[in-house]
């Protein structure tokens, strides 16, 4: 199953430069590292990152990751949370995350 985290510019350079990460500043605050199924990812970045441009979208498989938990959150829905540094090398691929028309354009077939 793929998952998907949605980065800053500047988090994005940051994962390039030294190919891992702690994450966003929530993340950090957090103690794990906040991804979305397919199916959240739309709301999450309505809801974190509204009016935001120049960010990027990362797809990781979720068996590739570890140690990756499960847990409620908005509404109770379960989303995968990672409690490991982030890494560039396991991303599956990597798009622009366009702003247009007051909303974020995912890559078709996505959501």
């Amino acid at each position: 199953m793929l998952i998907y985290k949605i980065l800053r510019a500047g988090e994005w350079a940051e994962l390039e430069r030294a190919g891992e990460s702690a994450g966003a500043p929530i993340d950090v605050a957090d103690g794990y590292i906040h991804f979305s199924t397919a199916d959240q990812a739309a709301e999450t970045a309505a809801r974190h990152f509204a009016g935001e441009t120049r960010l990027k979208l990362l797809a990781y498989d979720a068996d590739d990751l570890s140690p990756l938990e499960w847990e409620p959150s908005r509404g109770g829905q379960l989303f995968p949370h990672l409690y490991a540094p982030l890494r560039r090398d396991q991303a599956l691929w990597v798009a622009d995350l366009p702003f247009e028309e007051g909303r974020h354009v995912f890559p078709e077939g996505m959501v």
